[in-house]
């Protein structure tokens, strides 16, 4: 089976950094491919991609070793299975709150013994190779997100589900289930502090943290908390930011201030 370049990263002790993919588009999926990430996610769930989208953008990832994500819409097992069919690598399910919710998640994502996913496929097969079977459970990343305080009061008995190989931050509705504003890097005490412990947790029981992030300095203080999964940005913030600098700049005359 075609090696996961995020497992191997991780076996290694390394942090993998993943691109995230909002606009529905094949080309930009290549393009965001050929950058210096280790992963690219595709976001079902807040971006604009559908399923066959998702065909589509995977095909283009896989021009690359980058290891291909999805985020679903929802812990639901079906649209689980169909992304895996269709290539994906990595599963991100939003707003796991509850181990029964995690290890519904993770059985979705296994085949039988370990899980209830169904036989078929498909696309991961040409991707993934003739032997994809017999080593899609222990290639396939499970990724539920920890985006509620909910999910921290249940985070311990979230962290004991058999199976699970990494959490996902959601700092946005994270910072909102605690009584404050959303947007990424947040700027709260008690916010930083559930990151942290989240962190922590995490590598007592043996499982990888992940985050989202909007700038390198915040990134690179959750590489110091041990997060080894971070994604940056996505490439609709980019090109949105990018013109935002840029177009101030073009209309005054400043060459300077250019976009890079």
């Amino acid at each position: 089976m075609r090696e996961s370049k995020v497992r191997n990263l991780w076996a290694k002790g390394d942090c993998a950094v993943t691109g995230w993919l909002a606009i529905p588009s094949s080309l930009s999926a290549e393009l965001m491919a050929q950058q210096d990430f280790d992963a690219v996610t595709i976001d079902m769930q807040h971006g604009c991609a559908d399923y066959a989208d998702v065909l589509t953008m995977l095909q283009a990832i896989s021009t690359t070793d980058r290891t291909p994500f999805v985020r679903v819409p929802w812990n639901d097992p079906s649209i689980i299975g169909r992304v895996l069919d269709a290539g994906a690598y990595g599963v991100i399910a939003p707003m796991v709150n509850t181990a029964a919710e995690c290890q519904a998640f993770v059985q979705a994502c296994r085949y039988y013994p370990e899980g209830g996913r169904s036989v078929g496929p498909i696309r991961a097969g040409l991707y993934g190779g003739a032997d994809y079977f017999a080593n899609a459970n222990k290639t396939v990343i499970t990724m539920p997100m920890i985006e509620h305080k909910d999910g921290i009061a249940n985070l311990d008995e979230i962290l004991a589900v058999p199976g699970l190989d990494a959490i996902f931050v959601g700092p946005s509705d994270l910072a909102v289930s605690m009584g404050h504003t959303p947007g990424f890097d947040p700027k709260w005490d008690d916010v930083n502090d559930a990151i942290a412990l989240i962190a922590e947790r995490c590598i007592k029981a043996g499982v990888v943290p992940g985050i989202h992030v909007g700038s390198v300095e915040y990134g690179q203080k959750m590489r110091k908390l041990g997060y080894k999964f971070i994604a940056y940005l996505s490439d609709f913030r980019m090109l949105q930011m990018a013109y935002a600098k840029a177009m101030p700049a073009f209309r005054a005359g400043t060459p300077s201030a250019d976009a890079p």
